[in-house]
């Protein structure tokens, strides 16, 4: 399986993308914290899941995960997205340098 190692911030978080899933996923000390699944269609990356291990909630991990994976999706291509997952839309809601993301290509 190919992954790509995106981020990596002061938590020890690190991002990576993991195509043949159509999943980012969330290591923090060698283990998987989280993951946010898409597919792809025409156009379109579609997020359509977000989790993060319950353990591990309220500590901003799952902000990490989905802007480690909207800058891989602004950075790698040129697909327009779409926030399926509520926890995607609301964050994209709140952080406006990502909503062109919603948009761009149409």
């Amino acid at each position: 399986m190919t992954t790509d190692e995106l981020t990596t911030d002061g938590s020890g978080a690190r991002v990576e993308h993991e195509p043949e899933v159509s999943r980012y996923t969330l290591w923090q000390d060698g283990e998987p914290v989280g993951l946010a699944d898409y597919r792809i269609e025409g156009e379109e990356l579609r997020f359509t899941h977000t989790e993060v291990d319950p353990a591990r909630r309220d500590h901003g991990l799952a902000s990490i995960l989905v802007e480690g994976a909207l800058d891989d999706v602004r950075t790698r291509t040129d697909f327009t997205v779409v926030a399926e997952c509520p926890f995607v839309a609301e964050w994209i809601d709140s952080h406006a340098e990502y909503q062109d993301l919603l948009s761009r290509g149409r």
